[in-house]
């Protein structure tokens, strides 16, 4: 059961740093961003190919893979997005522009997974890189590895960063009057489009993140990213669509749900139940927002603590 919770872990940790930057993107720019699948794929594979041809640990990939989905995010913002922005399209018109760079580069996916497989012979149509992960304890017959660990404490660096970020940098205050008012920004002089760049890369450089996370914890395939697209948007859903924070914890929220429900049920009913794990989320995003419709932010937490006798 320690496994079973600590794989848990890991997998919500990914999830929550997926989930913050499609809320982050889509309260700059009022974007649902379907491209968000992908760019966690590619950290999955950058993370692969780069360990099995340059060698060392899967850690010394993380930022790489970072750094080149948050490249996509400036893709997509610079090449796609900035024009339709530009033109004040509507919201299912941006979607849709997603869907479509989505779908982009997913193909360049499959062919980067192509060339590594007739090149380099690897095993990149589908991998597993867990065992890659190193052991940092054991407790009797169970293996405690060290990415449960890594993506807890990525997930409150993140989380202490972006509210440092946002409340104490002149960029980060900047960016949280262009997403409250873009127009009393601009009378103040904040470039819009700096604002929306921003976000695009900050969203796809947390997207490469989650995904070099995950690569670690479930096996790696192309269409990786769509398989837990769903569980991604539940995440910022449930979190609230205005709140980066609370997007983490919602993302984090729906990813233990996901894991600890499919275990429980595959227990109770049997290994079949393994095959409907997506509906799992949605019901628990359902749940949630029949007692909180706008979401986990608008919980007053102080509050709920005071309830339970936590004085802050």
């Amino acid at each position: 059961m320690i496994e079973i919770f600590t794989r848990a872990i890991a997998y919500s940790g990914g999830i929550a740093l997926a989930a913050a930057g499609i809320t982050l993107i889509y309260m700059a720019t009022g974007t649902f961003n379907f491209a968000h699948a992908s760019k966690v794929a590619w950290g999955f594979y950058i993370v692969y190919a780069m360990m099995s041809l340059l060698g060392g640990s899967p850690y010394y990939y993380v930022i790489p893979a970072a750094l080149f989905s948050a490249f996509l995010g400036f893709v997509t913002y610079f090449f796609v997005n900035r024009y339709l922005l530009k033109r004040k399209a509507d919201m299912v018109t941006l979607m849709m522009s997603t869907l479509g760079v989505d779908l982009i580069f997913f193909a360049f996916l499959n062919v980067f997974a192509d060339y590594l497989t007739e090149v380099y012979k690897l095993s990149a149509r589908y991998f597993v890189m867990e065992l890659k992960d190193p052991i940092i304890m054991r407790m009797g017959a169970t293996e405690i590895r060290a990415v449960p660990v890594v993506s807890f404490i990525s997930v409150i660096l993140v989380t202490i960063g972006i509210y440092l970020f946002m409340t104490r940098t002149n960029f980060g205050i900047a960016m949280r009057t262009t997403i409250e008012n873009p127009e009393l920004a601009q009378v103040l002089g904040i470039n819009p489009e700096k604002i929306y760049l921003a976000a695009w890369l900050l969203g796809g450089g947390m997207a490469g993140l989650s995904g070099a996370f995950l690569s670690l914890t479930i096996s790696g395939y192309p269409s990786v990213g769509m398989t837990i697209l769903v569980t991604l948007f539940a995440g910022s859903i449930v979190g609230g669509l205005d709140s980066i924070i609370a997007s983490i914890l919602g993302g984090f929220l729906i990813g233990m749900v996901e894991q600890l429900g499919t275990y429980s049920l595959s227990v109770a009913l049997g290994g079949w139940i393994c095959a409907y794990r997506p509906i799992i989320p949605m019901v628990a995003m359902v749940i949630t927002l029949l007692f909180f419709p706008r979401g986990l932010a608008t919980i007053d937490w102080k509050k709920v603590l005071g309830k339970l006798g936590v004085k802050i």
